[in-house]
């Protein structure tokens, strides 16, 4: 079936197509009743605007596009990304834009899909996620010269502007509260180590083990996935020298490293203390709810979206934007370590 014109809008009609475009448009010189009557025409022929046609008249998509690389099921259970994607379409809905979102297996598709959208003209901009280490992205949205924003920094995302937040300070608030309990075995299970968010936040733990006299800190890598977090606590409360307290960079590891411990006879927080990135409702329904840090994720994709909305009205005129950094919120999954990290003291 071929697409409807806005010619044969007009044929039907018995009008000229200049009287289409202006019934379209809401121009006047056109009576109620024949706008009317054209506008019922076109939404029984289905009739939708070019996307080419309306690019080569610079009009705006109102629409801005979120792709996401992650495993989609990651995606659907984290509580994170949920909040974003509302934050976002809550600070778009001001100027009655939509969020156009798409998961897609890896980077690759996702720059074949920026390319795509720009060129259909299917959105205005982009808002760009978990920021790599030599992020391919951010030469190509530049090639593109479509406006964007980056999640994430500080720095190496080139010219893009973007908003950011301290993960290496809340990652050092953290430690440091975990040590000052006594802990000096501490974990962390982390995110992909292609993340510049999961680098920072490693290395401060690393930075701080001299610091602070940590017998041990060790990063393990993870899909943020439920199944990942629960594996890798697995292995580590397996160990001869087990850790005291384990940090999670997502809260629905940090849900599944708390029934490991359950399973396992470790107690919590006696034995084992908890923490998270990310608060969510997760940490506080769970019993016993869980120390996190903490920020207003949607809050978060709001001024997101103000920024990106700034950046199509005017691409040059804005700067990276340093977000509040994540706070602790100690809740009753956090301790001195009461128990030991040996097996033959083990519950």
């Amino acid at each position: 079936m071929t697409r409807p014109t806005i010619a044969d809008i007009a044929k039907r009609a018995g009008v000229s197509p200049g009287a289409v475009s202006f019934a379209l448009n809401g121009r006047p010189g056109l009576s109620d009743a024949t706008r009317q009557r054209i506008l019922k025409i076109v939404e029984e022929m289905k009739w939708r605007p070019h996307s080419a046609a309306r690019a080569l008249g610079g009009a705006r998509a109102e629409a801005v596009g979120l792709v996401l690389a992650r495993p989609a099921r990651t995606i659907g259970a984290e509580p994170f990304f949920m909040q974003l994607m509302a934050g976002l379409q809550a600070g778009l809905s001001i100027t009655s834009t939509a969020l156009h979102v798409i998961v897609v297996e890896d980077t690759a598709a996702e720059i074949e899909i920026h390319r795509r959208w720009v060129a259909e003209h299917r959105v205005d901009g982009f808002v760009v996620v978990d920021l790599q280490v030599r992020d391919p992205r951010i030469a190509a949205l530049e090639e593109l010269g479509v406006p964007a924003v980056v999640l994430g920094g500080p720095g190496r995302h080139g010219g893009l502007p973007s908003v950011w937040a301290d993960d290496r300070e809340a990652m050092l608030s953290l430690v440091d509260y975990l040590a000052a309990l006594g802990h000096r075995r501490i974990a962390h299970l982390a995110g992909l180590p292609t993340f510049q968010h999961t680098r920072r936040r490693i290395r401060a733990l690393k930075d701080s083990a001299k610091r602070l006299g940590l017998v041990e800190a060790v990063s393990v890598p993870t899909d943020f996935s439920d199944a990942q977090g629960a594996a890798a606590t697995r292995t580590l409360l397996s160990r001869p020298e087990r850790p005291t307290a384990i940090i999670y960079d997502s809260d629905v590891m940090a849900v599944a490293g708390l029934g490991v411990a359950a399973e396992m006879g470790v107690s919590v927080p006696r034995e084992l203390s908890i923490a998270s990135f990310d608060d969510s409702v997760l940490t506080k329904i769970v019993h016993p709810s869980i120390t996190a840090l903490s920020r207003d994720t949607f809050a978060l994709g709001e001024q997101v979206a103000r920024a990106l909305l700034a950046a199509v009205d005017d691409p040059g005129s804005l700067r990276d934007i340093q977000a509040t950094t994540p706070r602790l919120t100690v809740r009753e999954s956090t301790a001195p370590p009461g128990g030991v990290d040996t097996p033959s003291k083990a519950v």
